[in-house]
């Protein structure tokens, strides 16, 4: 989108878009992404009538974003992309933490001095950016610590807000997790309703190695003699949806004494207090969709300093 009128797309620190484009963000992207979060508090014409009415069009501030809570911070970088969009080269950012850093309460994760008025304007939306971020790194960093010393890693899903899917998995690796699928073309995942279409896992499977021979293909099962069967067919991505941990172990120890090579994904349901047990089952993959669909914000917030 083209920049409203009052914003500093071309201010923004080189540095900052190089870092933002090697987190394996689409910049443009980014920014048109910012803009409309801005322009929900201001749309064409707005103003931030409570900073204008209370502070000296003159008037400079410093301030600091603090962790309230322990967790992993993400999205920082956004939050300073938006102090440059609304403020341009008048604002001076410090002492910014990186993305994916543990902190504790109380500590500082970025100090920022400009324009009071603007400082106030841009506030809420670094702060959305932020906090929303930093909530799916810090949730996915309690899974990666309960998985450690096994074999599982834990995977996202599509199950994202929408317009936020590559903030949301960029969270997630910012949290020490990986990523699954971003899009219907990079994976073809066939679930129980393809199967039904299709007749079977083994027919899906087929149908999808037919039509795209180069492309990656995970098909989930229920039971362990769909999953002998699709093992025998050539399937090498295999979830397994809503079983016991008893028949993951079992799923395991078939796959695995067939050398097949094969990867198996847990799925279905998985809560926080389960997922040690699961991974001991020696799945590789853990899938939770919760980490984006249900994630609790992280406390941050943002103070002045007083003279």
């Amino acid at each position: 989108m083209n920049a409203p009128h009052g914003f500093h797309t071309s201010a923004v620190p080189a540095a900052l878009r190089d870092e933002l484009v090697a987190a394996g963000l689409d910049y443009d992207e980014l920014v048109d992404h910012a803009l409309r979060a801005l322009q929900e508090d201001l749309p064409d014409g707005g103003l931030d009538a409570t900073s204008v009415a209370t502070i000296g069009a003159d008037a400079r501030a410093e301030g600091v974003f603090a962790a309230r809570d322990a967790g992993v911070v993400a999205g920082l970088g956004i939050a300073a992309l938006v102090f440059h969009l609304v403020l341009g080269d008048d604002v001076e950012l410090s002492e910014r933490v990186p993305d994916g850093t543990t902190v504790a309460p109380g500590d500082v994760v970025l100090r920022v001095a400009g324009p009071t008025r603007g400082l106030l304007t841009a506030e809420r939306t670094a702060l959305n950016f932020a906090s929303h971020l930093s909530g799916i790194a810090t949730a996915t960093s309690h899974w990666v610590a309960a998985l450690e010393g096994t074999r599982a890693k834990v995977l996202d899903t599509r199950k994202t807000l929408p317009g936020f899917r590559t903030l949301q998995k960029y969270a997630v690796r910012c949290g020490g997790g990986v990523n699954h699928r971003l899009t219907l073309s990079d994976l073809a995942m066939v679930k129980d309703n393809h199967v039904v279409a299709a007749g079977g896992v083994v027919p899906a499977f087929e149908a999808v190695r037919a039509a795209y021979p180069d492309l990656p293909v995970e098909v989930e099962v229920t039971d362990l003699d769909q999953l002998r069967a699709l093992l025998a067919a050539g399937c090498t991505q295999i979830l397994l949806d809503n079983m016991s941990n008893e028949m993951m172990a079992e799923a395991v120890e078939i796959t695995r004494s067939g050398a097949t090579g094969a990867s198996l994904e847990a799925s279905g349901g998985l809560t926080l207090e389960r997922a040690r047990e699961v991974a001991l089952t020696g799945v590789d993959f853990i899938s939770v969709g919760a980490l984006t669909h249900s994630v609790v914000v992280f406390d941050l917030g943002f103070d002045f300093l007083e003279d």
